[in-house]
């Protein structure tokens, strides 16, 4: 969730799933419930930035151990899903893997080099399953397609029988890689570079899986873009995209866990993403939200071993794999829920990157009071994002919208009418002037500097907005386990 960060949310090459038996915690029927409110008084006191710190340092330790990275079917995540898998089933939760396959892109080659008017070589990021060019490498003239507030996003951005056979540049945002690359095809486009709208450093997209990439695709810097639009103003810039990427199958699974007590048909499912970009470790992206998650679910076990008392409403837990492929694990959960299955979950909850090292406090936007982007969530959504603006509200910490597009887990969900909610603290989107003056930190910067690159480390998190959402965390789950009637209010 974030800023602008845009995910292809196609389920890629997902074989022989095998969804887990639903996974139980302690044995104990339920007796006489806790009141309303007090198992989320309790998880709160009892949860904090603190005590999941560990989780982190855990993280960042598998990093390390695993060439730098945790992401989707490597062994760096394999050791963080068994780190997860372990500390659950030790808290006395039942848990189980639910296996999927994904490909990992392996890029050989990634160039742009201008042969005229001027020869040079530009800074080239391939796109994360970009078809390759030949081995001699794509030659063709430079096509620009229309800049304006949604760029390169319509088949009107690119006029009639102007993009055929030639490579077309378009400035990032507004809209996915995906949607860039497919309007670009559709004109007659032969490949495709897109620029940044920000930054130093070239675009880094994905198309989440081998059957999305169309047509060889790369990303430049702001600078270096519109230098070659300013070039291709004013007359024929030709250039020769060299890419070569191969796609290699790997094995992956999700994390899933959930309460024995609870009404079945009142499920409060929560989730975070477990894996990491192959770049860095990702500490903010996510192991924050992940660690965030999986010590809530530790203290809940605990308090539920205290009392004896289960949740009025069965609590399922979920970190999942392939989120930076376009979330591929929380898709493709979804996808195999029967209606039914898909009906008894009351409401979902995201937590992703949520110690931005130049943090804002987002909320989603459930019921589209800001009035931009997608919309509201579905029925109740409203809801969620007003429980949680509550207890921030009651916390003295401030806090504002953010759009409801589809780019983080919470996608697959909202896509089947299911409520949803949560909290994020900003990635590569620029900090305003109002925003460093509300929430601290340096205007004109990125909520995260470091955001899907070596850097996300444990150096660079934010611990007093880690514990913040947390606490949310803690309150949300602990609020939505005993009752559900705020969803209808």
């Amino acid at each position: 969730m974030r800023a602008h960060r845009h995910r292809n949310r196609t389920i890629a090459a997902l074989v022989t799933a095998a969804v887990a038996t639903p996974l139980l915690i302690a044995a104990t029927p339920a007796v006489a419930l806790q009141p309303q409110d007090k198992l989320a008084r309790t998880l709160v006191k009892e949860s904090s930035g603190k005590s999941a710190y560990r989780h982190l340092v855990k993280f960042q330790q598998i990093a390390d151990a695993h060439g730098g990275n945790r992401a989707a079917g490597t062994p760096g995540y394999d050791a963080s899903a068994a780190y997860v898998r372990a500390q659950l089933k030790k808290a006395g939760y039942r848990v189980s893997y639910q296996e999927f396959d994904v490909f990992q892109a392996e890029t050989r080659t990634e160039k742009v080099s201008v042969l005229s008017p001027k020869a040079r070589e530009l800074a080239t990021a391939a796109f994360t399953f970009t078809p390759s060019t030949p081995k001699a490498g794509l030659t063709a003239p430079i096509a620009l397609a229309r800049v304006d507030e949604t760029p390169g996003c319509e088949a009107a951005d690119y006029p009639a029988g102007a993009f055929k056979g030639k490579i077309a540049l378009v400035k990032r945002g507004a809209c996915t890689f995906a949607e860039k690359q497919q309007a670009a095809a559709a004109a007659g486009a032969a490949g495709l570079i897109v620029y940044n709208h920000s930054g130093t450093t070239p675009v880094r997209g994905s198309y989440g899986s081998p059957e999305q990439g169309l047509i060889p695709s790369a990303g430049l810097t702001l600078a270096d873009g519109e230098a070659l639009a300013a070039e291709a103003a004013k007359g024929t810039v030709k250039v020769r995209l060299d890419l070569d990427q191969a796609h290699i199958r790997h094995k992956t699974r999700n994390v899933i866990a959930e309460t024995r007590g609870g009404r079945a048909d009142r499920v409060v499912a929560v989730g975070s993403h477990l894996d990491s970009v192959p770049e860095g470790p990702g500490i903010n992206d996510n192991a924050s939200g992940s660690a965030g998650l999986l010590e809530v679910a530790l203290k809940l076990a605990e308090q539920t071993r205290k009392t004896g008392k289960q949740p009025v409403n069965k609590v399922r837990f979920a970190w999942w794999s392939g989120e930076e492929l376009g979330l591929l694990g929380s898709d493709h959960y979804v996808s195999r829920l029967s209606a039914q299955q898909k009906k008894d979950i009351a409401l979902y909850l995201n937590f992703d990157m949520i110690a931005s090292p130049n943090p804002a406090q987002f909320v989603y936007d459930g019921d589209d009071s800001d009035k931009t982007g997608e919309g509201a969530g579905p029925a109740g959504s409203a809801q969620i994002e007003r429980l949680i603006n509550g207890f921030l509200d009651k916390q003295r910490k401030p806090h504002e919208g953010t759009d409801f597009d589809g780019r983080s887990d919470y996608g697959p969900f909202i896509a089947n009418g299911i409520p949803a909610g949560g909290t994020f603290t900003g990635a590569e989107g620029i900090k305003s002037p109002a925003q460093a003056a509300r929430y601290g930190g340096t205007a004109g910067k990125p909520y995260d500097p470091n955001y899907h690159g070596a850097g996300d480390d444990l150096k660079n998190v934010d611990l007093k907005v880690f514990d913040t959402n947390v606490d949310v965390i803690a309150h949300a789950v602990g609020t939505y386990a005993q009752d559900l009637r705020s969803l209808k209010r």
